[in-house]
């Protein structure tokens, strides 16, 4: 490993709303950097290969009070099956790390749920438990600076990276290819074992739930992340020893509920405790393996529509909302039988002026396509892409 020093992880109130028990950001502070670009921009820029989506940031999308009351709703109307999917995956990675995992959330969909984790290891059963962010970048793989600060401060069996939910299974694809690489460059092997809020893509076998419905930190950007934006890796101001980077939206606190949002899940713990145990005792009967259903079902849906990019199909309720707050989405796709679960996307397809189509068996409650060009032409009379003229 290097011998570089490693730079000083950040901890609130400096960086971010979480107090600094709750987590370690094992990043970069570039609030004083303007890295946002207009959407549009972006999506030519990464579709084109000119730039990788975590070069830049995306402007963030503003929710109306209307958006903002559905995502009250939906925490309201799944804040107890949340608690109950957070205490199942913090039962299961206490017993697969002995009782003392260091939880690596995988910034920044990752971070809410590595604290609510985190909560419920002491509420219940009064252990504290070290909680990291790092960052992880489709195309470049994990912060290995981070990854050099995990190995020194702690032994690499203990760590159990955290994500929020998976979509196709993407992010556990990078992450083992990136902990195969580091173990190759270092001779230092974390384990590849993902712990996630939701598993609707059936990529991994630790879980909370694999349904697929509203996480409602999925809802808002930074205003339900601790205040920090997505990570950014762009070597204009990240050098070889610096861990990636992220801004601190100081100036949204006003609109700030992600403590709100945690102590709303955390509400719930005492009730949900036999639920749990029930729970977790059929999840190790069952032993469930990853069948990768959800990239199976990507694929179909990306040839079907013409698209052939499985990187623009974004499946699952919360790559969805990620797709019309953040890119430039072409359509959604929306399982009848989940309207309840996606009241919050038919109102941003509306407010974005986004097709929603129906489609009866579809295996996610919906799925979001970006947009595969930038033009009318882009799309047939079919309503499917066409090839570049």
């Amino acid at each position: 490993m290097s011998q570089t020093a490693l730079p000083t992880p950040l901890t609130g109130p400096d960086f971010g709303s979480y107090a600094a028990g709750e987590v370690t950001w094992l990043l970069k502070d570039l609030s004083h950097l303007a890295l946002e670009a207009p959407t549009a921009e972006r999506e030519h820029a990464i579709q084109s290969g000119a730039a990788n989506y975590a070069e830049s940031l995306p402007m963030e999308y503003s929710p109306s009070a209307e958006y903002q009351e559905l995502y009250t709703q939906a925490v309201e109307r799944a804040g107890r099956r949340i608690a109950t999917a957070v205490g199942v995956v913090t039962e299961l990675a206490l017993a697969a790390r002995n009782n003392q995992p260091v939880l690596v959330s995988l910034a920044r969909a990752g971070t809410p749920i590595g604290i609510l984790m985190r909560r419920w290891a002491h509420h219940v059963h009064g252990i504290e438990l070290p909680h990291f962010t790092m960052s992880i970048v489709r195309g470049v793989g994990l912060d290995k600076t981070a990854l050099r600060y995990l190995a020194e401060n702690f032994d690499p069996e203990r760590i159990l990276f955290v994500d929020g939910w998976t979509g196709k299974g993407a992010i556990s694809r990078e992450l083992t290819a990136a902990l195969d690489g580091f173990a190759a460059e270092t001779g230092i092997r974390f384990p590849d074992e993902l712990a996630v809020l939701a598993d609707p893509g059936h990529c991994v076998s630790m879980f909370g739930t694999r349904e697929d419905y509203l996480i409602p930190s999925a809802c808002l950007n930074s205003t339900v992340s601790g205040l920090v934006s997505r990570t950014v890796f762009n070597v204009d101001h990240i050098g070889p020893d610096d861990f990636h980077g992220a801004k601190f939206y100081s100036e949204l606190a006003p609109s700030d509920v992600s403590n709100e949002f945690l102590a709303a899940i955390e509400g719930h713990f005492d009730d949900v405790r036999s639920e749990v145990a029930r729970q977790v005792a059929a999840h190790n009967a069952e032993a469930p393996e990853p069948t990768w259903a959800g990239w199976q079902a990507v694929e179909r849906i990306s040839t079907g529509y013409g698209i052939n990019n499985v990187n623009l199909v974004k499946p699952g309720v919360g790559e969805t909302t990620r797709v019309l707050l953040r890119r430039v989405p072409w359509r959604i796709l929306v399982n009848p039988d989940a309207m309840d679960d996606v009241a919050h996307v038919l109102l941003l397809a509306e407010q974005r002026g986004v097709p929603v189509e129906q489609v009866p068996e579809l295996p996610y409650s919906c799925v979001g396509l970006i947009h595969p060009q930038f033009d009318k032409s882009a799309v047939g009379a079919d309503g499917k892409a066409v090839p570049n003229a």
